[in-house]
């Protein structure tokens, strides 16, 4: 059954222009078929079509029911966007795909790009979320620093990935050794020139536990869905 999205479908029945063009000039849906429709707050709908016009197709309300996550706890990714726009736009689009509830673009002492048009990635995440069959679409904060990031509390476990040579090694663990199943989980990876030793030294006084993703050097954004991937299969959600 074709997907889409539309957060406020209960009180206006009706899917928006770009959604409505799609279902009935492209999918050429018509008066009486039957849809699925989501809310990005973890509601299904499954609707049917009322009025099928190509800028304001109408449907009622068949049957609504809760979709929460699958992975049940929290997972929040923070991470510096890379220079290249296509690379982040990858990232955020399979970390969707898998799971999560949170994407914090960082500014960083070494970060490349320092501005970032979120409205893109939104539609990206919006694609996303439809496709692997959700109904919740994870948060997208703008641009932040990273210092802001590590004073917000957070009831969870944080951790801080990085791979400067100059800092202390010995004292990062893996994230198999602090993850826990349906433990919120927060976990920052830097730019491409890395987090400042600073930013570590201050994320590790905030409470920000060092972790290590392996021996090998990773890409900015293979680090982030590594880091995802993990959290999934730790708890059992893989």
């Amino acid at each position: 059954m074709h997907r889409f999205y539309c957060p406020d479908i209960a009180d206006t029945l009706t899917l928006g222009e770009e959604d409505s063009k799609h279902c009935v000039k492209v999918l050429r849906m018509a008066e009486g078929d039957t849809i699925e429709v989501v809310d990005g707050n973890g509601t299904l709908y499954t609707c049917r079509i009322t009025m099928a016009h190509p800028k304001r197709c109408a449907v009622e309300v068949v049957e609504s029911r809760h979709q929460p996550p699958h992975w049940g706890q929290r997972i929040v990714l923070g991470i510096a966007p890379t220079k290249s726009l296509d690379r982040i736009e990858w990232l955020v689009e399979k970390c969707v795909e898998m799971g999560i509830d949170r994407i914090i673009p960082l500014r960083c002492h070494n970060s490349e790009r320092t501005v970032l048009k979120t409205e893109r990635l939104r539609k990206i995440m919006v694609s996303a979320m439809k496709q692997s069959l959700k109904a919740t679409l994870p948060r997208l904060d703008e641009m932040t620093p990273v210092e802001q990031v590590l004073g917000e509390p957070f009831d969870g476990t944080r951790c801080i990935a990085y791979c400067d040579e100059q800092l202390p090694r010995d004292q990062r663990q893996t994230l198999a050794g602090i993850c826990r199943p349906g433990r919120d989980v927060m976990v920052l990876i830097g730019p491409e020139g890395d987090f400042s030793p600073e930013e570590v030294q201050a994320a590790c006084q905030a409470g920000f536990v060092p972790v290590t993703l392996g021996e090998s050097r990773l890409r900015t954004e293979t680090a982030g869905l590594m880091a995802v991937a993990w959290i999934h299969a730790l708890s059992g959600n893989a």
